[in-house]
């Protein structure tokens, strides 16, 4: 009985030792390092007969009957050559028909072929016509498990780009190929596909690996080792995936020093695009974007100052730098980038003088050349940041030429944009506004009244009319109804700001009385005022809403303004109501100060700079009491 136990045990450990063997590595193994083997099923050993038997004399039963070999990197055949050295998508086609290829191979022959149909600019639809393309499309997808992965990232792109048909079957395979291998692929592969995918999918399978590939990247974040795709990724799944661009803004920061400036933008146009004002990641691209003393692509200097402006993120230094490459660079640029680097500055609100009269006698120079697209974006920036041209009359006379045939067929809010502008810079004249003020035309923006765009146009189509009625004494018509001025001028209506509120208080406080103060007062102009008040000829307060005012849309008073009584409005200026590091108002706010002017105000103006200096309440009370004495001192010395 024992003897026969012993036989089971013995017997059972042999053919363990002999399954510990098979796992080894042969000789032949251990030398071809460059390959790998995949084993079909081992046969079954014999059954072993006696006590005696020997892994030894059952070795050759634990060879395997076949192996398929794949070589790491493989050898350099023909085909490969020929493939790397056709010129042109004949000679690529006519491999195929004249030698054995396999799935990779093929894979390879589409990338180089739709390479050259987008380069050469060829008729898509002969290529995917022919019968040789369609029988590569064929040998890709019963052999799709054996194309590379790279490979397989790229052909997918490259039958995007040729814009194969979404539901074409080798297209879907590729696909769901690629799908079934992501957690296979390298990060510089999924960065690739993340490159282009993302604007392509629209079905609900592409979607699916859409949001895999994304889930993907957030697991392996760590292994993002280069500026460049963190810049690709931040580009084009950030605002796909707020967790992902959290990790991605976090490898920002630490790989900013290796950053081209090409990086530099592109991460900065990203966190521009997605509204998401990192300042320690900004500061970083500033500080290590100063260091880089290479010359600089045009591109690069426009798109950051864009970015920039769009985060509203103050970088003294890189402004001054994005300006002074610039300038010399003007009389080379088209016009297409005149316009964009004329509408970044404006964004940034840097008024960079010598650059903007590089601009100005640009645009005087070139203005038949440009479009009237460009250059009503270039009259809107230099409105934004109320920059007149020293060539004004010359520049403004080119520019009324230009534009005054193209009124009729351009597109109504853009029309609405330029003429606001010109008013802004004091350029408009009766042929524009009869155009905007006209009934049928200000109808027609009056049936968008739910959309916010259409709300701030009708605002704008108010300041319009309050500078045909107060600054245009040629202009005799059409105006805006009275029933569209009380309603439109509602949009002003927000919660005071934290200088306005402390300005009404103070105001409050300084006359002792309510009544002899209004606060946040809504104008048929268009225009908020922080703060009315109204004196008498011997400059005593007087109760304002008593009295009668043609500047409110339902007046309350009903008492005529004595003979010689003056209406001071307190306007409370913030500090992005003016341009970065100046003391100069933007174009709408200084507007907004010339109209009430020209209304009858006599204008005490608040700043935030002189405000922010004043801790106490006493020190603000004295201070509007101050102001108010020089505004009508002012008037009376006038």
């Amino acid at each position: 009985m024992a003897t026969k136990m012993a036989a089971r045990l013995i017997h059972r450990c042999t053919r363990h030792l002999g399954a510990s063997f098979l796992t080894m590595p042969t000789p032949a193994t251990v030398l071809t390092t460059c390959r790998w083997s995949i084993a079909e099923p081992y046969q079954s050993p014999a059954p072993l007969a006696g006590v005696h038997t020997s892994v030894r004399h059952h070795a050759p039963d634990l060879i395997p009957t076949a192996e398929h070999s794949y070589a790491c990197q493989p050898e350099r055949i023909k085909v490969d050559e020929l493939i790397e050295s056709a010129l042109s998508t004949e000679e690529l086609l006519q491999i195929s028909s004249d030698h054995k290829i396999t799935g990779n191979q093929a894979a390879a022959l589409l990338i180089r072929m739709c390479r050259q149909v987008v380069e050469q600019k060829l008729e898509t639809q002969d290529v995917l016509g022919d019968r040789r393309f369609q029988q590569l499309l064929n040998t890709v997808n019963s052999q799709i498990s054996s194309v590379w992965n790279g490979n397989l990232v790229s052909l997918l792109r490259s039958l995007i780009v040729i814009r194969l048909d979404a539901n074409n079957r080798v297209l879907r395979s590729v696909e769901n190929e690629i799908h079934w291998r992501l957690r296979r692929l390298s990060l510089k592969n999924l960065a690739s596909l993340a490159d282009y995918y993302p604007s392509y999918a629209q079905t609900d399978g592409q979607k699916v690996l859409l949001s895999d590939v994304i889930k993907n990247v957030e697991l392996r974040w760590t292994e993002i080792a280069d500026a460049k795709t963190v810049a690709t990724l931040m580009m084009k799944l950030g605002h796909l995936s707020g967790a992902l661009m959290d990790r991605l803004e976090d490898k920002g920061l630490e790989l900013a020093e290796i950053f081209t400036p090409d990086d530099t933008k592109k991460v900065a146009l990203a966190l521009a695009m997605q509204n998401r004002r990192s300042i320690p990641l900004l500061r970083a691209l500033s500080y290590h974007f100063m260091q880089k003393h290479g010359e600089l692509k045009t591109g690069v200097l426009i798109d950051m100052a864009f970015a920039y402006g769009k985060l509203n993120f103050q970088q003294t230094q890189v402004f001054q730098r994005l300006a002074a490459e610039l300038l010399p660079r003007i009389p080379e640029l088209s016009p297409i980038d005149i316009m964009r680097c004329t509408k970044s500055f404006a964004y940034l609100k840097w008024l960079n003088l010598p650059l903007f009269e590089a601009l100005a006698q640009y645009t005087l120079e070139h203005c038949d050349k440009m479009t009237e697209m460009q250059l009503c974006n270039i009259i809107m920036a230099f409105a934004r940041l109320n920059y007149q041209p020293t060539i004004g009359e010359a520049f403004y006379a080119k520019v009324h030429e230009k534009l005054s045939n193209a009124l009729v067929e351009m597109n109504p809010f853009l029309l609405i944009d330029l003429v606001w502008s010109l008013c802004i810079l004091q350029q408009v004249n009766p042929f524009y506004l009869s155009h905007v003020l006209d009934l049928h035309f200000f109808q027609r923006i009056a049936e968008r009244t739910q959309s916010q765009k259409g709300k701030n146009y009708k605002l704008k189509l108010v300041h319009i009319n309050t500078t045909a009625q107060l600054e245009c004494s040629d202009y005799s018509g059409p105006y805006l109804p009275t029933h569209c001025l009380e309603s439109w001028t509602s949009v002003t209506k927000k919660k005071p700001s934290l200088l306005g509120s402390g300005v009404h208080e103070a105001l409050q406080t300084a006359l002792g009385d309510q009544a002899k103060c209004h606060c946040s007062v809504e104008t048929l102009y268009g225009w908020l005022i922080d703060g009315e008040v109204v004196i008498d000829s011997e400059n005593k307060h007087l109760a304002v809403q008593e009295y009668t005012a043609s500047h409110i849309p339902q007046p309350e008073g009903t008492k005529p303004l004595p003979f010689g009584a003056k209406r001071l409005a307190f306007m409370a200026w913030e500090f992005p109501n003016y341009n970065s590091r100046s003391r100069d108002l933007l174009g709408r706010f200084a507007m907004a100060r010339r109209h009430l002017q020209a209304a009858g105000f006599l204008i005490v103006d608040v700043p935030y700079y002189d405000w922010l200096e004043l801790k106490s309440e006493w020190q603000k009370v004295a201070y509007l009491k101050d102001k108010m004495s020089k505004a009508i001192a002012e008037e009376m010395a006038q």
